[in-house]
């Protein structure tokens, strides 16, 4: 497979690369990430091996990512029509506004109008609901996008970061409604964070969305250069107070290892092998990847090539199975006390012990 064998992205007419480029270390406003010069040689490089899926959101690096991917196509105009463009809102970016972040109709239209002179085009092709925010009406947020969608100055919708039953709750509405529909879903997911296979991911394949998932890598835990037999590099901390930015725990180890050893058997690179894993798990339609660096990239697509064969999937799946929240865990057994020892759909489920001894007596 190549960046060019598009997907179409969930119920939509849009198609996309297998990976999408995310952006998120395009400028180093924060202290890390890519210069503007190499950012720009990340993207090129991407868009010269038939990619065509961009994404970045209004607060990566305080809208410097943003601005990078502007000038860049401003200056290769041919290309922007060519091009998926993804940008996100929900990150304020202006102290002492309430307004400034959000879902709310006052937000999205100025946190869009933002964006959009950033990125230096007319229209972005997904617009992304960046987190969760328990209070706005969804029905606010979905009108307002709708509204963007019939001004062209957006083409879909995304979600990223919501709950399971507020992904359900806002496609729902918008089909009852008549709005723009949702497309695509944006979430946590690799071989250490698999706990979206309890509901998001189900709901999206139930509700039709397309599956973007983000960290594919794990903040870099399952790129190669962790085992449990090296120390955490020096200097490796956590980000600010946020336990997600802390390096890899004992828990995350076993997995880790896993990983490496079966890079080392198939003669590739750790990255590669977690990359494949999710690129092929049931339901993703494109995986987020980034780099900081040219040759971050280059390795990263080198996944595209990469079929893991049965034994090694099946073994990475074992050690990461995750324990999923109620009722997920009970679901298991529902083939087998629906269908007890049948095989429906290609699956065999288990024989129910009731019915062990043949049909009930009563």
């Amino acid at each position: 497979m190549s960046l060019d064998s598009y997907v179409t992205l969930g119920r939509s007419g849009l198609r996309v690369s297998p990976f999408t480029l995310g952006t998120m270390t395009f400028g180093e406003d924060h202290g890390w990430g890519s210069s503007p010069e190499e950012s720009t040689k990340v993207l090129a490089a991407y868009l010269d091996r038939g990619g065509n899926s961009i994404d970045t959101a209004n607060i990566y690096t305080n809208g410097h990512s943003e601005k990078i991917i502007g000038d860049f196509f401003a200056a290769r105009r041919d290309l922007r029509d060519r091009v998926v463009i993804g940008t996100k809102f929900f990150g304020n970016l202006h102290a002492g506004d309430p307004n400034g972040g959000g879902v709310g109709r006052k937000g999205i239209v100025q946190q869009l109008e933002n964006s959009l002179r950033r990125l230096r085009t007319d229209y972005v092709d997904l617009y992304w609901v960046h987190n969760y925010d328990p209070v706005t009406p969804i029905e606010e947020t979905l009108r307002t996008l709708d509204d963007l969608v019939t001004a062209g100055k957006i083409r879909y919708i995304g979600l990223s970061d919501l709950p399971a039953w507020k992904v359900a709750e806002a496609a729902t509405t918008a089909h009852l409604r008549g709005w723009a529909p949702v497309t695509a879903l944006q979430l946590e997911y690799s071989l250490l964070e698999r706990t979206s296979e309890g509901e998001l991911i189900p709901a999206a394949q139930g509700l039709g969305l397309g599956v973007l998932p983000w960290s594919p890598l794990k903040n870099g835990f399952l790129s190669g250069k962790y085992s449990s037999t090296v120390p955490v590099p020096d200097g490796t901390a956590r980000v600010g107070t946020s336990d997600y930015f802390a390096p890899p725990g004992a828990s995350d180890y076993p997995v880790i290892d896993a990983v490496n050893e079966v890079a080392a058997e198939l003669g590739v690179s750790a990255a590669s092998v977690a990359l494949s894993w999710v690129h092929n798990r049931p339901g993703v339609t494109s995986t987020l990847v980034g780099a900081r660096r040219l040759e971050q990239l280059t390795a990263n697509l080198d996944a595209l090539e990469l079929t893991l064969p049965e034994a090694q999937r099946a073994a990475l799946d074992e050690v990461s199975t995750p324990r999923l929240n109620f009722p997920a865990e009970v679901n298991r057994a529902a083939p087998m006390l629906q269908f007890g020892g049948l095989t429906v759909d290609g699956r065999t489920s288990p024989v129910f012990p009731v019915l062990a001894g043949g049909t009930t007596r009563y």
